[in-house]
């Protein structure tokens, strides 16, 4: 069986200072890093025990995890393991890049997001160019505030053209877009629009509680990260058990790492084996 693991373990702290983020500025004590360090290993070593399944990880933590060099050693012991597919972390790029000399290019990916306000454009895309030169994959995204699109353009301008840029729509504000707003965010990301909708969701088919489920440091099982209902436990025998075909049960999904598991929606179309870092099968705009 093929798996699609999203990790989020107890790390909640990052070295940006966004104001629309809750974890901004924050800092971990020793021992809560400690704690999750020991956690992340456990669920490593759960991996290489489990040859029999194919997995892709995605890291969607609360912060900024590649700062830390037990993330970075992490990523490259499981970007080598035969059983893992794909390996992915969400992350601002602020870490070095030299240790991603030492991880698997076939599996290894970065789901990278540049903020405005935290970092110059040269000096992130200047990592970009690292990743590159280094033969990592990875995409790109912003947060699409609309004071900031024509420094997305320049981005989109500065990175490698093969790279896909993605813009994730603001979406607290009701009617924040005018018509003229999405086709101007859409001539960056020709795959904006996807991402400005709350798509309908309960009672449908969702691959999430089957093919594909969150977990968190304790080992603890959830469909999703929308849906907090414990499913069960990676480290208690027989956790397969608990994967089988659920219905949604929210009322609306409107984020990519939720929607995109939803059959009906045909997004497997769009991004085939790069749904989970954001990779699309179509060519950037």
């Amino acid at each position: 069986m093929t798996y699609s693991i999203l990790y989020r373990g107890p790390l909640s702290s990052c070295n940006y200072g966004c104001n629309y983020c809750p974890f901004s500025k924050t800092k971990n004590s020793r021992a809560e890093l400690a704690d999750d360090r020991l956690k992340l290993n456990r669920f490593v070593s759960w991996i290489a025990s489990h040859p029999q399944h194919e997995i892709n990880i995605l890291f969607t933590p609360w912060g900024e995890a590649l700062i830390r060099k037990y993330y970075q050693d992490a990523l490259v012991v499981l970007s080598h393991l035969p059983n893992v597919r794909r390996v992915s972390i969400q992350t601002n790029l602020s870490c070095g890049t030299a240790w991603l000399g030492k991880a698997n290019k076939k599996t290894i990916t970065l789901w990278t997001t540049y903020h405005p306000t935290e970092v110059s454009m040269k000096s992130f895309t200047s990592k970009c160019n690292e990743l590159d030169r280094l033969g990592v994959r990875y995409c790109v995204g912003v947060v699409g505030f609309k004071e900031y699109i024509d420094e997305v353009r320049q981005l989109r301008a500065a990175i490698h053209s093969d790279v896909y840029l993605w813009v994730n729509a603001y979406k607290r504000e009701q009617d924040y877009y005018s018509s003229a707003d999405v086709e101007a965010f859409k001539k960056i990301d020709h795959l904006f629009e996807y991402n400005t909708k709350y798509y309908p969701s309960e009672g449908r088919r969702c691959d999430t509680g089957r093919s594909v489920f969150s977990v968190d440091g304790n080992g603890d099982m959830y469909r999703c990260h929308f849906i907090r209902t414990r499913i069960g436990n990676i480290y208690e025998e027989g956790f397969e058990s608990n994967l089988f075909e659920r219905a949604c049960t929210n009322a609306t999904c409107g984020c990519h790492i939720g929607y995109i598991h939803m059959p009906g929606l045909s997004m497997n179309e769009v991004f085939g084996g790069g749904a989970l870092e954001r990779i699309p099968v179509t060519a950037p705009a």
